[in-house]
């Protein structure tokens, strides 16, 4: 096994969630790497830190493009540190603890003794997809699934899945329902297929698509539970195609909007026949539950695909 190195600089909580929520970071770092964020100081949004891991010393193009990531580290001093013999995927993920939420508990191989016996346990690397559990939005949506437990779902489905963790804890509330879950990335998809089949989940679809753009998604609605985690310009945007395949009062899960944001998000859905339910604040980040409206939404006209443009980088 080569040596591994770590790359680390100083960033901002919105230089931090912008790296995380992007799924082509890849294109912009030359050779494979591990990116993670972690907040220095609770609530202090100019005390974040961003460490690079690579598999090979890193030439300087690379530095370079790490660098590039955190303008507001133009002045900071790079460190660079040679870890030796080691697998470095796992070291980048050693500090992703354990997650445990309602029912479930999110872990990384590095932790897969630690299961508790009564939870339902998934294993979720950190990798090319955004989903870990750990963020905000992520874990929030988990605990809003584990307190609808009780609810009766038949057709679900999780748009921008990620790593596929919440349809996967979808699966599990409601082993009856059918299950889908899709994303614009195609890499998400090919995670989530993968993830699947590490934690001996069976029977989800999944789809590649622009929000709910396709005609797999569009045939099966109307949905009776939709989750969308993904961020607010998109789901403003997506409002009326998420409402018009919603069922007639059908639960809508919305995240990946901060709290300042949450105005315009329940706004968009209100206009669409959709009203608020409940919300889980976490940090500066909210979770959001909607009820459809006691009469199908149709939209009117072409769905208007602006506000897309920001899915990866809209904070």
């Amino acid at each position: 096994m080569s040596d591994s190195w770590k790359l680390t600089l100083p960033c901002t909580r919105a230089e931090a969630e912008a790296i995380d929520a992007s799924d082509d970071l890849g294109d912009a770092i030359p050779g494979d790497a591990v990116l993670m964020t972690t907040e220095e100081i609770e609530d202090d949004v100019e005390s974040w830190r961003l460490d690079a891991y690579f598999e090979h010393e890193p030439a300087a193009e690379t530095i370079a493009a790490v660098r590039a990531l955190v303008p507001s580290a133009a002045g900071a001093a790079i460190a660079v540190e040679r870890l030796g013999d080691a697998d470095w995927v796992t070291m980048s993920q050693a500090g992703l603890e354990p997650l445990s939420v309602g029912r479930f508990f999110v872990h990384t191989g590095a932790h897969a003794g630690a299961v508790p016996a009564d939870k339902r346990a998934f294993l979720i690397e950190a990798s090319r997809a955004f989903g870990t559990g750990h963020h905000e939005t992520t874990s929030g949506c988990l605990a809003m699934l584990d307190g609808l437990a009780d609810a009766d779902f038949a057709n679900v489905i999780d748009i921008g899945t990620g790593t596929g963790l919440l349809a996967f804890a979808a699966a599990h509330l409601w082993p009856g329902a059918k299950v889908m879950g899709t994303d614009i990335d195609p890499v998400s998809i090919d995670v989530t297929h993968e993830n699947a089949g590490l934690n001996g989940v069976e029977g989800i679809d999944l789809v590649v698509a622009d929000g709910t753009l396709d005609d797999a998604i569009v045939a099966r609605a109307p949905y009776d539970l939709v989750i969308a985690n993904i961020l607010a310009g998109p789901l403003v945007s997506m409002a009326p195609e998420i409402a018009s395949i919603s069922d007639v009062g059908a639960t809508v899960v919305l995240a990946g909007l901060l709290e300042t944001q949450r105005a315009g998000v329940v706004a968009a859905y209100e206009a669409c026949g959709c009203s608020l339910e409940a919300v889980d604040r976490r940090g500066d980040w909210s979770v959001l539950r909607l009820r459809a409206g006691a009469v199908r939404f149709v939209a009117e006209g072409p769905f208007d695909p602006k506000g897309r443009d920001g899915w990866a980088l809209d904070i």
